[in-house]
C-alpha cells in the first residue's frame, strides 16, 4: 500500500459498543472490572501518553502514522514505549503499512470508558 493511498475505516454504531464494565453509578464495581479500567486510566494517566493519544485521536482519518505524531519532546525510543503502553492497554490499534505503523483509537473501549463514568446512567 502506498502512502498516498487512502484507508477507509470502519464507523460503529451503538450497537456496535460493548461496555467492559458498568456504568460507575450502576454499583460498586467488581475486581476484574476495576483492574481492567484502572489500567486504561493508568495508561492515560502520563502526560505524553495523553498528548500521543490526543495526536492520534485528533489526525484526520482517525489515524495517524508514528512520523506524524513522534514530536511530543521525548525521543523516539520513548515514542515507542508509549505507544506500546497505549497499545497493551486496548486504547490504541496498530497496523504496519511498510516500514511505518500507524495508529488508530480503539473506538468501543473509549467508548466503554465514557458510559463507564456517565453520571446519567
Amino acid at each position: 500500500m502506498s502512502k498516498s493511498e487512502v484507508v477507509a475505516l470502519p464507523v460503529l454504531q451503538d450497537g456496535d459498543v460493548v461496555p467492559c464494565c458498568p456504568p460507575i453509578t450502576a454499583g460498586e464495581l467488581s475486581t476484574a472490572d476495576a483492574q481492567k479500567m484502572a489500567a486504561m486510566f493508568k495508561a492515560l494517566s502520563d502526560p505524553v501518553r495523553l498528548r500521543l493519544f490526543s495526536k492520534v485521536a485528533s489526525h484526520p482519518g482517525g489515524e495517524a502514522c508514528v512520523c506524524d505524531i513522534a514530536d511530543v519532546g521525548v525521543s523516539q525510543p520513548t515514542v515507542s514505549h508509549h505507544l506500546k503502553k497505549l497499545r497493551e492497554a486496548g486504547l490504541l490499534t496498530s497496523e504496519r503499512r511498510g516500514t511505518w505503523v500507524y495508529y488508530q483509537v480503539a473506538p468501543s473501549v473509549v467508548a466503554a470508558m465514557s458510559a463507564m463514568l456517565d453520571l446519567r446512567s
